[in-house]
């Protein structure tokens, strides 16, 4: 982290992130936990290095610091107490907006101070999973998901998933077109259909879009013989910066795959994938079944991003060399450097 006489008291301690690049990074949305998971019982999280406890009090989601006003306590450590949550040390109860309720070792008509009360985020329930933004300025949003809410289409989504690498890393992987046949020819890949025609990312508001069109099927490996000759598959990315990409993918007629995924940064060195998913087709599949096979592609991804070098990623074109195939790859990192990110993203 570089020596800043001005940086801000929401810096975490001990961050990895350069401190500009983290205050650029803290205004965007990040899912940390899936709606299903989380309960009045305290659950802990981390974002960007900053230690985070999310509970539901009153109707609502509560995401705050993990760390309890009075002593410094994790709040995570706790328990669930009524309509609210409890401090393992003192006792001392914090309900909706985090705001204390209860000190068990005062009288009930003795003032809290407003210094008990938490320091807390918004939350927002979207594709059944909780965002939330560490520095928020109105400025930013939630991605956007194709046909989560149309007729006709099941909505799974996965169990998160920790990719011990940085999230830029792993979202450049996902826009990737040229690893399918290497990297995943045991799930969808095919090894011997590797060429990757031209395309061109398009930018937007948000980041960037690309509509790639093949002959490579989504079929898994044993199932390819199921693929109707000579269609053009379309695979239609969007990418919503910095972190988060989402792929529809078009079968024949009108069947739609849609999968997203949102690399939510632990820290610089430490990534959780949440992966809402939807479709309109084999809608009565299982989704330990879907879960089970999209793991075995996470996985593939996994031991590739973790074995990059250098952990971060080169901003600077001229640090790598690049082939034709690379569009999405450089579009991705000409727009993070256009959102100013710098030391932390180079070489």
């Amino acid at each position: 982290m570089s020596a800043s006489t001005n940086l801000p008291a929401t810096l975490p301690r001990n961050c990895t992130f350069d401190a500009d690049d983290w205050l650029k990074l803290a205004r965007h949305w990040y899912p940390v936990a899936l709606s299903r998971d989380i309960t009045s019982a305290p659950t802990a999280a981390t974002l960007l290095d900053a230690p985070l406890v999310i509970y539901r009090a009153g109707g609502e989601v509560v995401v705050a610091n993990d760390i309890c006003p009075h002593r410094g306590v994790p709040l995570s450590m706790g328990r669930a107490d009524g309509d609210g949550i409890a401090c393992v040390y003192h006792g001392l109860r914090f309900g909706q907006s985090g705001r204390c309720a209860k000190i068990p070792a005062q009288p009930e008509t003795a003032p809290i101070p407003a210094k008990l009360h938490l320091a807390t985020y918004p939350a927002i329930e979207q594709y059944g999973l909780i965002w939330t933004c560490l520095l928020p300025d109105g400025k930013t949003s939630i991605p956007n998901m194709p046909h989560w809410n149309d007729a006709g289409f099941r909505q799974f989504v996965l169990p998160s998933f920790d990719i011990f690498a940085f999230a830029g890393r792993q979202i450049e992987g996902f826009l990737d077109l040229a690893h399918y046949g290497f990297v995943h020819s045991t799930t969808f890949g095919d090894p011997n259909n590797v060429i990757v025609e031209p395309y061109v990312p398009v930018p937007n508001d948000v980041g960037f879009e690309v509509e790639y069109y093949s002959t490579l099927g989504n079929f898994p490996e044993g199932l390819r013989h199921l693929e109707p000759p000579g269609h053009r598959w379309l695979r239609h990315f969007h990418v919503h910066l910095p972190f988060t990409g989402t792929i529809n993918i078009h079968y024949p007629g009108v069947e739609r795959l849609v999968i997203m995924n949102a690399a939510s940064p632990v820290s610089a060195r430490h990534t959780r994938l949440f992966s809402p998913i939807t479709r309109n087709f084999d809608t009565d599949v299982s989704e330990q079944d879907v879960t089970d096979y999209n793991f075995r592609v996470f996985n593939e991804d996994k031991a590739i991003v973790e074995a990059q070098r250098p952990e971060n990623l080169p901003l600077d074109l001229t640090l790598e060399a690049h082939i034709a195939a690379d569009r999405s790859s450089i579009a991705y990192r000409r727009a993070l450097r256009e959102m100013g990110l710098s030391q932390f993203f180079t070489a």
